[in-house]
C-alpha cells in the first residue's frame, strides 16, 4: 500500500515539481522549440535567473544565447532524437560572473517513444575548483600538469578567458605548451563543442599559405584540380590557432588583418565572400611588440591579436612541479606498457639542477630517452641524455644541497602517493632532511 501510495505521489506535478526544486542540482527541461517548461529553484540560483523569467520562453531568447555554447544540438533545425552526454561547461549568469558547471543532457520521450524535448541537469564547480586550488590540490586542469603558483595562475585564466571570445596571443619559449594553452581555452569555452584548428605559420610554405588559409576554387593555380576549404571554413563555430605567428610574411599579414577586421575572405580564385565564424587565438616565440618596433610585424595586426596577453612561465621558473611532470610521463609510459622502476636520488636531483631551455617538451624527452636506456630498470644519472650533465657541470654540482620549499614537497609527496621514502627521493633529499622539514613544517602551522 505504501509503495502505491508513493507511486501516486510522484505521479502528482506539483509533489514531483517539489522534490525537483530541493535537489542540489539545477534541473532545466524544454521542448523541441526551445520553450522552457521546467526551471528549479537551484538552477534559479546557479545561473541567476528567475524562473517567472524564463518559463515558457525561448532559451536563446531569455538566457542571452545558447546555454550549451556551440555544443547545443538546437541551434539550426531541432533534433529528431538526442542521446544523453556529459560535458564541462563556463557560463556567465544574469549578473555577468564566470562559473563553472558540469553538465548532463538526455532527450525525452512521450509514451510512443517520440522525441518530445530535453532534460538538462547541472552542477555549479566553481567554488569547489577555487577551494581545491587554494589548498594546492589541483595538480592538473584541462590537461595542464602544475601545481606551481605561476600555472595555477594559467588555469586561473583559461577559465577567465572561456566566457569570452576576445583575441588571445600566448608568448613562451618553445616547449612550454602554448599549443596545450590554446586548446584548453577552445575546450573549456561555448566554443568547444566546435572544431579547434592548428595552424603552423612557419611550417607552411608562402605560396601555398593564402590557400591553407582561405581555400581555392577549382583551376585557380596548377594543382587545384578540385575546390578546397581553407583553415577560416574548417574553424568555423570553434577556434582557430596560429601558432609562430611572429613568422607570417608582410603580404600575409596585411590579409589576416582584413579577415580579422571584417570577418569575411574569398577562396584563391573565387569570387564568392565567405563568412567564418571563429575565435582566434595567436601565439609565437618571439617578442611580438619587439618584432612589431623592429618592423617585422604590423602594428595594426599586434593590436588585433594581443588583445588578451598570456604569458607561460619556462619549466626552470617552475622547477617544484619537476616531480609532478616526471610522475606524469612515468604513468603515461607506464599505460603504453613501457614500466620503469621510477629515478634514483641522483637522476632526480641532476634533473632539478638543469635549466631545460626546451623545458616541459624537452623534459618529456628526457624521461622517454631515460625509459630505452634504463630498459625498465630504475633510472640513474647514466641513463639520462648527456645535455644534462653538461647543463650540470656547467652550473652546481649535482646533490641534495638544494633547499627545499613547502610547494615542492606537496608536489613531492603527491606524486609518491604518501610515501615520504619516495618523495625524498623524487627531491633529491635523504629522509632525515625531508623528516626535519615536515616537522618545521608542522611547527610553523
Amino acid at each position: 500500500m505504501k509503495e502505491l501510495d508513493l507511486e501516486s505521489l510522484l505521479a502528482d506535478k506539483r509533489n514531483l515539481e517539489q522534490i525537483l526544486d530541493n535537489l542540489m542540482e539545477g534541473i532545466i527541461a524544454h521542448d523541441k522549440g526551445r520553450r522552457i517548461l521546467f526551471f528549479n529553484r537551484a538552477a534559479e540560483t546557479i545561473t541567476g535567473f528567475r524562473k517567472e523569467e524564463v518559463i515558457g520562453r525561448d532559451c536563446h531568447e531569455v538566457l542571452g544565447g545558447p546555454f550549451c555554447g556551440s555544443r547545443c544540438a538546437f541551434c539550426g533545425e531541432s533534433p529528431n532524437s538526442l542521446t544523453h552526454t556529459s560535458y564541462p561547461l563556463n557560463i556567465l549568469t544574469k549578473s555577468g560572473e564566470n562559473r563553472r558547471i558540469e553538465m548532463s543532457v538526455t532527450g525525452m520521450t512521450d509514451e510512443r517513444g517520440c522525441f518530445v524535448g530535453v532534460l538538462a541537469a547541472f552542477r555549479d564547480m566553481t567554488d569547489l575548483i577555487g577551494l581545491r586550488t587554494r589548498l594546492g590540490e589541483l595538480t592538473s586542469f584541462a590537461g595542464i600538469i602544475g601545481r606551481d603558483q605561476k600555472i595555477l595562475k594559467i588555469f586561473e585564466e583559461i577559465r577567465d578567458l572561456a566566457t569570452n571570445d576576445f583575441p588571445v596571443h600566448i608568448s613562451g619559449e618553445t616547449g612550454t605548451g602554448k599549443e596545450l594553452v590554446a586548446a584548453a581555452i577552445h575546450h573549456e569555452s561555448h566554443r568547444s563543442g566546435g572544431p579547434f584548428v592548428p595552424v603552423n605559420c612557419g611550417a607552411l610554405p608562402e605560396g601555398l599559405l593564402e590557400s591553407e588559409l582561405f581555400g581555392h576554387v577549382k583551376g585557380a593555380f596548377s594543382g587545384a584540380i578540385r575546390d578546397k576549404k581553407g583553415r577560416f571554413e574548417l574553424a568555423h563555430g570553434g577556434t582557430i590557432f596560429f601558432d609562430e605567428v611572429s613568422d607570417l610574411p608582410k603580404p600575409m599579414q596585411v590579409k589576416l588583418l582584413r579577415v580579422l577586421q571584417e570577418g569575411t575572405f574569398e577562396r584563391v580564385g573565387g569570387e564568392k565572400t565567405i563568412t567564418a565564424d571563429v575565435r582566434v587565438i595567436s601565439a609565437a616565440n618571439r617578442d611580438l611588440k619587439r618584432e612589431m618596433e623592429k618592423r617585422n610585424f604590423r602594428e595594426d595586426l599586434y593590436y588585433r591579436l594581443n588583445v588578451v596577453p598570456v604569458r607561460l612561465p619556462a619549466l626552470r621558473e617552475r622547477k617544484n612541479d619537476i616531480p609532478l611532470l616526471v610522475a606524469h610521463f612515468l604513468e603515461e609510459a607506464a599505460g603504453r606498457g613501457q614500466g620503469s622502476k621510477g629515478l634514483s636520488k641522483d637522476a632526480v636531483a641532476l634533473m632539478m639542477n638543469y635549466s631545460w631551455p626546451g623545458n616541459v617538451r624537452e623534459l618529456r624527452n628526457a624521461i622517454h630517452f631515460a625509459l630505452v636506456t634504463s630498459r625498465g630498470g630504475v633510472i640513474y644519472p647514466e641513463n639520462l641524455p648527456i645535455e644534462l650533465h653538461k647543463g650540470a657541470s656547467d652550473s652546481a654540482k649535482p646533490g641534495p644541497s638544494k633547499k627545499l620549499d613547502e610547494v615542492g614537497v606537496i608536489a613531492a609527496l603527491k606524486a609518491a602517493g604518501g610515501n615520504k621514502s619516495k618523495a625524498a627521493k623524487l627531491l633529491g633529499v635523504g629522509r632525515a632532511t625531508l623528516y626535519r622539514f615536515l616537522e618545521e613544517m608542522q611547527g610553523v602551522s
